[in-house]
């Protein structure tokens, strides 16, 4: 579904969730502005018990003459026309039930509501303003031209991401990266984000905590609070020193709101937040700071009556107990039952850092899987698919498994139109470089054979290229190793083997 498929309609309401928060609000004025652009008669509005109370979102609101309106949950009329329930899906739990002509959904959210042929809902955004931009962008609005908006997006991402600490999804970080906002009045809203009772509520999280000490992780239930207390509360508890993950959570009217942190190399709290809202939520971030969302319906199908608390800390030390981690240096690749593979002789792009343009000892590389810092120092080599899917390589790896030339990688036929495009960002003069510009063609050596098998259990490993970042290998997926060195072990994501690799025999 496309904005411009809901032009049809006249008017249109807007309704953000129950108890509405900045990205409910930052979505929902991106929308307003659109339709009125169209000359449609559209308005804002939520309901609920409760008017919005807390000091930032009345800054918020009134700052940037935000038209909102409170309709009280009794004596409700029909609305006429389309309804657009934004952030949130009509018929959830955290969204009362406006009667109307004709429904919408736009949403982030874990799908729960799948009656509702006009909807567009994408779990894979940080936030709602993120899938709202992204529509705006889709239709050629000049959101950029808009200060007052840019400004209502970014809080509303920065909120719903506490503090942009735990974005996962490129796209909310071209969009964070893309916006021209008021930094002044960021700063006001920011610093009247936390009440007194909040930081009572803090206070008393931090005394109640369960603490696993073979694994050295704690998990502390918060009362409900705004979503950065449990951010400030996480980045709180690591400065412990038997404290090396933690998950601080709480329950909102229609699921568990999470923060995750790791300190330690062992533990991504990207992949952590993700396990822990797998099938039930969804999660992810950074690699020391993440979070995540649990629907309370799917956790109920799932997990039936099991307490919250018992279900995070079993899943907790269950994580740790599925994923061993070896170093590939020291691991040695048992071959029985392993096929023998190669790469299938097809383009894929590379690109040696050292030969971009003005580009600086560390930078941030932004792919399909997040954002990562590097150093550049070395001499490395991205190697890109179709898909937009990067690999880091040495100088070694790829004279040893790759032919290398110089024709350009980036046409229609090598790169799918509708990937994401994979960036470099220079972290001392923030230039960009748009990796697929640079990329030159190199094909696999087809005499270099991997040896394959799956993976019956889960396992973490640290390949011989890079001692800082493993590889994670679920069940299902491949553990490979180059077959004339065996130090080069690696994963083979399980939906990846038939698509790059095909069996050595067959080429016979």
């Amino acid at each position: 579904m496309t904005l411009s498929d809901l032009l049809q309609f006249n008017p249109i309401t807007i309704q953000c969730h129950d108890n509405p928060d900045a990205d409910a609000l930052g979505a929902a004025f991106g929308l307003y502005k659109f339709f009125k652009s169209k000359g449609k008669r559209v308005r804002m509005v939520y309901s609920g018990r409760f008017e919005i109370q807390k000091a930032n979102l009345s800054l918020m609101k009134n700052k940037l003459a935000i038209p909102i309106e409170y309709i009280p949950t009794e004596g409700r009329a029909k609305i006429e026309g389309l309804l657009i329930t934004v952030d949130c899906q009509y018929g959830a739990g955290n969204v009362t039930r406006l009667e109307a002509d004709y429904v919408a959904i736009i949403d982030h959210h874990q799908i729960e509501i799948t009656d509702q042929p006009m909807s567009r809902i994408e779990p894979r955004f940080d936030s709602c303003a993120t899938l709202v931009w992204c529509m705006l962008k889709e239709e050629q609005y000049p959101v950029e031209d808009d200060m007052v908006l840019c400004t209502a997006l970014y809080y509303g991402l920065y909120t719903d991401t506490n503090q942009l600490s735990e974005l996962s999804n490129p796209l909310d970080m071209d969009m964070r990266d893309g916006l021209e906002y008021n930094k002044s009045l960021i700063s006001q809203f920011r610093n009247s984000n936390l009440s007194l009772k909040e930081l009572e509520i803090a206070g008393i999280a931090m005394i109640r905590y369960s603490y696993n000490d073979g694994y050295r992780f704690a998990v502390i239930k918060s009362k409900p609070c705004d979503p950065n207390i449990l951010g400030l509360i996480s980045d709180f508890l690591l400065q412990v020193d038997e404290i090396d993950v933690c998950l601080v959570y709480n329950e909102t009217s229609d699921g568990y709101k999470l923060s995750v942190r790791s300190c330690i190399k062992e533990v991504n709290a990207n992949e952590l937040a993700a396990y822990l809202t797998a099938g039930i939520g969804n999660g992810g971030g950074h690699l020391e700071k993440a979070g995540g969302f649990i629907s309370k319906k799917l956790y109920e199908k799932v997990h039936g009556a099991t307490h919250s608390e018992a279900y995070f800390n079993t899943a907790m030390a269950a994580y740790f107990e599925e994923y061993p981690v070896y170093h590939a240096k020291d691991y040695r690749y048992d071959c029985t039952d392993a096929v023998l593979y190669v790469h299938k002789q097809k383009k894929y792009g590379y690109v040696r850092v050292k030969e971009l343009p003005g580009i600086g000892r560390w930078s941030i590389i932004r792919t399909m899987d997040g954002e990562l810092d590097i150093e550049t120092a070395d001499d490395l080599y991205f190697v890109l698919d179709s898909q937009g899917r990067v690999e880091f390589k040495t100088h070694e790896q790829m004279l040893a498994y790759y032919q290398c030339m110089d024709e350009n990688f980036a046409t229609e036929e090598n790169m799918d139109e509708k990937a994401y495009r994979p960036l470099m960002k220079g972290k001392k003069d923030g230039a960009t470089y748009m990796l697929g510009d640079y990329a030159k063609v190199c094909i696999p050596k087809k005499e270099k054979q991997i040896y394959v098998k799956q993976l019956e259990d889960g396992i973490k490993i640290f390949p011989v290229w890079d001692e800082e970042r493993y590889q994670l290998g679920m069940p299902g997926d491949y553990l490979a190793a180059y077959r004339d060195d065996t130090r080069h072990t690696f994963i083979i994501p399980k939906e990846l083997l038939n698509e790059n690799y095909e069996i050595a025999a067959s080429l016979e």
